[in-house]
């Protein structure tokens, strides 16, 4: 059984059941709303259940109270920046994270989003609770590499090595053979629903090329070689990008471990070239460089 006695109650809480984080969270939410400094406030608020967050869109100061930050609130909320409906609104605020963060500076790389657009309010966290996900395992970021506001006592990111991708360490184990039978028999329950590039906060095309069918790059049917197609396609659409959120495995509704396949792009990334997505908006990637006389070994 969950243990939600950590969970801080939603909504318009008493004082007594509301760190002083949160507190101090809804107070600037507010200020930003009645100011009209921003038009809206995308964050955290109370879900359908005790044990479940969901993401609210507050325009009005006085539902600034709605706004929860806990355990629960797993979720990349910066995922829907990238949607047509939140840029016409001109400048909003957004609650982060450290891996969300990383997102924002990705789309700031490439000009998805205005930097004078956002108010970044970001939240110091050290993983969320669900024990029934690991997608806080390999993180390091704590305390986002980008924000207007810190919310939060600071701690130190822990710093990145090898042993950061230790989930890396039996699909690496694998022969070749073995690991595309691994990936063969999790890709045949693909149903092409998308929810993995619907919940990635860096998937941004206006038109995905699943959508495309002059010329048809990717079969739109669930089978064996369109499925691979898609995976694949999409995973390596990511490589220098992907911030390591693991919402696409985690929106995946027949649970295919798309996150190792991201994972183990970031951990050679990070091997080859020393770069990891989304710590620097002003740091290129180098699958989007070319300097002479790198290494190129990575190659072969």
């Amino acid at each position: 059984m969950t243990d939600t006695s950590t969970y801080i109650a939603a909504g318009k809480d008493s004082d007594a059941n509301v760190s002083d984080t949160v507190k101090s969270l809804r107070k600037r939410a507010r200020e930003l709303l009645e100011s009209g400094d921003v038009k809206m406030v995308i964050g955290y608020g109370q879900g359908f259940t005790s044990t479940r967050a969901i993401p609210v869109f507050i325009t009005s100061p006085d539902d600034a109270d709605k706004l929860i930050f806990d355990k629960r609130c797993s979720y990349n909320l910066t995922m829907f920046l990238k949607k047509a409906e939140i840029k016409a609104m001109g400048r909003i605020a957004i609650v982060v994270k450290g891996c969300d963060a990383k997102a924002i500076n990705v789309l700031l790389y490439e000009c998805q989003v205005k930097r004078e657009n956002l108010v970044i309010l970001g939240m110091v966290c050290t993983g969320m609770g669900d024990p029934t996900e690991d997608k806080c395992a390999d993180c390091n970021v704590y305390v986002p590499p980008i924000y207007d506001e810190l919310f939060g006592e600071p701690v130190t990111n822990k710093q990145w090595n090898e042993n950061t991708f230790q989930r890396l360490k039996e699909l690496e184990s694998m022969s070749r053979e073995e690991r595309f039978e691994f990936w063969t028999g999790h890709f045949s329950r693909c149903i092409k629903c998308y929810a993995c590039r619907e919940a990635c906060p860096i998937c941004t095309c206006t038109v995905c090329i699943t959508d495309k069918n002059q010329p048809q790059w990717i079969p739109t049917s669930p089978h064996k070689l369109g499925n691979f197609h898609w995976n694949y396609t999409r995973a390596f659409h990511l490589a220098g990008r992907c911030i390591g959120c693991d919402e696409c495995h985690r929106a995946c509704p027949v649970d295919i471990p798309l996150a190792l396949l991201n994972w183990k792009l970031i951990k050679d990334l990070y091997v080859d070239f020393g770069f990891i997505a989304g710590m620097d908006p002003e740091t290129k990637p180098p699958m989007a460089t070319y300097v002479e006389g790198e290494d190129e070994e990575f190659m072969k």
